[in-house]
């Protein structure tokens, strides 16, 4: 990869507790957690062999389908739009995690095989008993986990609207992150047709076209690397952006996510989307007044902008209690019933 020889590693922490990464979380900057699950039983047998981890994971399944990618050996594990963007250059099949092991056991000495991806899958919806024979050091029991099992496929930059902690049972794998900021250069394509549900880079990382998207080169000076081994984790805060590289012919990771519902009136991306549909196309002087009124209320990039108003007339403007949340859900429904 261009440039991946001088990006810099991502901070390493050893031994961590739920303590130390309480504070991690706090700090909000990626960390890889050397040999965090080291002691998984799935760690143990992926150690020995793919058949011994595979054969440990279809003992586990409940046959319940889930969904598998299938992708012809010529995009290079890079799952992704095709030519034009209408359609994506692979196919979702619906098939037990069993089956989908078998397909990639198949393909582990082929020379260039198509390529295969179990994304996202519960281990509580299909992989009963997973969590607990393989628990999680430092996360609560309810923070429960999925699985994502392929060969050498190439997850394209995107970002998630939860804290992920992502641990290698099997194969090695490379993160490159970026800061959230990072989304003026990184070139993201649709919010509403995507691969997978995020939206996603334009921009090949593996064969990058700087012609195309110069600003990625900008990008890349942001941008940080994890190399992860099996037992290993890596702490993605919400919204950085990262591009994931399964770098064996089996490659197992077991991730978490949480916080995506902090304790506000709606999902941030909520007003963001009535945003884009509301303000995006005004003429240019209303957008102004509504970048004005976005930083000053929203951002208070000039201070505490209700200071002047003694807190007991502030209503919406204050904090938040269940009175004046109530008060803004009930103008939020009137608006948009057009009354």
């Amino acid at each position: 990869m261009h440039h991946i020889s001088t990006l810099p590693p991502v901070p390493v922490v050893e031994g961590a507790t739920p303590e130390i990464f309480v504070d991690l979380v706090r700090q909000g900057q990626p960390a890889l957690l050397k040999g965090l699950v080291s002691h998984w039983p799935a760690v143990a047998k992926a150690q020995s062999s793919p058949q011994e981890i595979a054969g440990y994971l279809k003992s586990l399944d409940n046959g319940r389908p889930t969904t598998v990618m299938e992708g012809h050996n010529s995009m290079k594990g890079r799952m992704a739009y095709g030519p034009d963007m209408h359609d994506f250059n692979f196919h979702k099949r619906v098939k037990t995690v069993s089956a989908g092991i078998d397909q990639l056991l198949g393909a582990l000495d082929h020379p260039n095989p198509f390529y295969i991806y179990i994304q996202s899958t519960p281990t509580a919806d299909h992989l009963p008993g997973f969590a607990a024979e393989n628990r999680n050091p430092v996360l609560p029991p309810q923070i429960g986990p999925r699985i994502w099992i392929s060969n050498a496929t190439r997850a394209q930059t995107h970002n998630d609207h939860d804290h992920n902690l992502a641990c290698v049972a099997a194969g090695h794998r490379r993160f490159i992150l970026f800061p959230p900021e990072q989304v003026t250069n990184l070139y993201i394509g649709p919010m509403d047709h995507t691969p997978s549900g995020r939206a996603i880079s334009l921009a090949s990382l593996e064969e990058p076209d700087f012609a195309r998207f110069p600003r990625l080169k900008d990008a890349l000076a942001t941008a940080q690397v994890a190399d992860m081994e099996p037992g290993d984790a890596l702490y993605v805060p919400k919204y950085w952006w990262h591009h994931v590289q399964s770098l064996d012919a089996f490659n197992v990771l077991i991730n978490y996510w949480w916080g995506a519902a902090p304790d506000t009136l709606v999902n941030p991306m909520a007003p963001f989307l009535a945003a884009l549909a509301a303000l995006k196309d005004l003429p240019p002087a209303e957008r102004d007044y509504w970048h004005t009124m976005f930083e000053h209320y929203i951002f208070q990039v000039n201070g505490d902008p209700v200071a002047h108003i003694p807190p007991a007339h502030r209503g919406g403007l204050g904090k938040p209690t269940p009175q004046n949340r109530a008060e803004l859900m009930a103008a939020l429904k009137k608006m948009a019933e057009g009354s």
